[in-house]
């Protein structure tokens, strides 16, 4: 009886050490996924800043046919596809061959959704506002539309300008809701910066720390142009939402 109960103390003993080490890996885990400037995260390739909650990917043609169930499905520690970006039109006439698909699949799995419009500076910003609000029919639980703009194709500064504002406007009175722009960090300081603050802002900046190098605030920030995700054969640019869930929700259209 006495070798049954030293038998039954030695494994309660081990129990007992195997919690405390399981504990601390834990603790450990958690500290390395909140506490460094970037986690690298081998199933996404890449790596994400932390203390983000939402994160989220954009998408065009270049990533072929996806399967959005996949995407849905994804999750790596506390990582998965909260959002989605899908481009819609380009300049004045052009359509992105995948736009409907990617518009239907990713509704279909409950993936909050936005579209944007890739922005040509030499053509009239009306005219492609009219290209973008004939193709897409946002509704309520869209994320706003966006206008991406990252070249200015020979035209003056105040020109390009005057056409970006022509197309924040005709969308904005078309659904009611003010456009996000998206666009890099050199773009931002030489073209947009101060002209329209008045408006969200979509930044990619690649290999920061913790958030982009930008000196106002901003809305959504794409840190990375090399992620994997299952159901998307090439790699996808990975993006954060600045805020917490509610005021992701408070952001999506009503």
């Amino acid at each position: 009886m006495a070798r049954k109960k030293k038998s039954l103390l030695k494994t309660a003993f081990k129990v007992f050490l195997a919690i405390i080490v399981i504990a601390n890996v834990v603790y450990y885990v958690t500290w390395l996924f909140t506490k460094l400037p970037h986690v690298r995260y081998p199933a996404f390739g890449i790596e994400i800043p932390p203390n983000y909650s939402m994160h989220g990917i954009d998408v065009s043609r270049y990533q072929q046919n996806i399967n959005w169930a996949d995407v849905k499905n994804m999750q790596v520690v506390n990582i998965k596809i909260g959002f989605a970006f899908i481009k819609a039109t380009e300049g004045v006439d052009k359509v992105d061959a995948q736009f409907q698909r990617n518009w239907l699949h990713a509704e279909e799995e409950n993936i909050p959704k936005g579209a944007y419009h890739y922005f040509v500076a030499n053509k009239s910003g009306k005219a492609q506002a009219n290209n973008f609000i004939e193709i897409v029919k946002l509704k309520q639980g869209d994320l706003p539309p966006v206008l991406d703009v990252e070249e200015v194709n020979n035209s003056t500064i105040p020109d390009t300008q005057q056409k970006i504002k022509d197309w924040l406007e005709k969308v904005e009175d078309q659904y009611k809701v003010k456009p996000i722009i998206y666009t890099n960090i050199f773009f931002y300081n030489k073209y947009l910066k101060e002209v329209f603050d008045d408006y969200p802002f979509w930044i990619a900046h690649y290999l920061q720390p913790g958030k982009p190098g930008i000196d106002r605030g901003w809305t959504f920030w794409q840190h990375s142009e090399s992620g994997h995700v299952n159901g998307i054969k090439t790699t996808v640019d990975f993006n954060v939402f600045s805020g917490d869930s509610a005021e992701f929700k408070n952001l999506l259209i009503r």
